[in-house]
């Protein structure tokens, strides 16, 4: 027990470091031109990470959710979780109802000609231009919900993690963490700094990314008295959260990650920048798929 509670609290030091590197590096690209989201190392690094998500949500996440959801100790389950496309587009519906308010409300102001009739008076325009406006919301959306389905799944792992005490089981799972964190963290980042949002919400964006883990480790130390893997609650509730952040992870990593970089001009316009994302993609998926076999 001792030696397994020494692995944790390495594992709460070193998931957070990296972790934090991770998300921090591609917000420091004024530090480290290379990575600013016009250059061509940025969009490798962000395939590589987008790699990274996509093969945590089908190698890890997925395989748990369907473990749990499957297990003996449950009565016969039927469970699905299609719910990411609705939490996308509604929250870009959202954004758009939001800035399309702001522009109306600056666009027109109500005013009363010399018969005393309603017209519409054109003032100055206090809201963004939409068109302009469109790629930054789904920026946006895409940040909050990619970090929504990370969040998830962080405290369901670190929860797991701090509630074991096999320290054979915890010391793969705490590389694969923090090679997972690591990039994953870089995806994030990236979307993130795409989002450009204030200094207060980048802050509040990177300490929930960050602290997840760490926090679920914690957790599950202080409930490994009464925290059981195979209780029916355990299961169900694990295996939803799983289920959850698989879909959106999945989602996120193929639709709004790897699919629209690649059917972007950049890469299209540049034969040499595709194939290296592309193997930067591979590179991503397969070594956080190598790690499935040990975590």
């Amino acid at each position: 027990m001792a030696k397994s509670l020494k692995l944790k609290l390495i594992a709460i030091a070193s998931i957070l470091i990296t972790t934090m590197v991770g998300v921090c590096l591609p917000l420091f690209s004024t530090a480290v031109p290379a990575l600013r989201p016009d250059k061509n190392l940025f969009s490798i690094v962000k395939a590589f990470a987008s790699g990274v998500i996509l093969a945590t949500g089908y190698m890890h996440v997925l395989p748990d959710s369907f473990n749990c959801l499957t297990s003996e100790c449950l009565p016969k389950i039927l469970g699905r979780t299609i719910a990411t496309l609705m939490v996308d587009s509604s929250a870009m519906s959202y954004y758009w109802k939001r800035l399309n308010g702001v522009a109306e409300g600056g666009d027109r102001e109500k005013g009363r000609n010399r018969d005393g009739e309603s017209v519409n008076v054109k003032v100055e325009d206090q809201g963004p231009n939409n068109q302009d406006s469109a790629p930054l919301l789904r920026h946006r959306v895409v940040a909050q919900v990619l970090e929504l389905g990370i969040v998830v799944h962080s405290t369901v792992i670190g929860l797991s993690t701090g509630a074991s005490y096999n320290p054979c089981a915890i010391r793969p799972l705490v590389a694969a963490l923090c090679f997972h964190q690591l990039f994953e963290g870089m995806g994030l980042g990236g979307c993130i700094l795409q989002a450009e949002y204030g200094l207060k919400m980048n802050a509040i964006m990177v300490f929930l990314f960050s602290a997840t883990t760490p926090l679920g480790i914690v957790l599950g130390i202080g409930s490994s008295n009464v925290y059981s893997d195979n209780s029916p609650t355990a299961l169900i509730v694990v295996g939803a959260l799983n289920a959850s952040s698989a879909g959106l992870l999945n989602y996120m990593a193929l639709v709004d990650l790897l699919s629209a970089e690649f059917m972007g001009p950049k890469l299209q316009k540049s034969v040499r920048l595709q194939i290296q994302a592309d193997m930067a993609v591979l590179l991503g998926a397969g070594g956080m798929s190598l790690m499935a076999k040990w975590a």
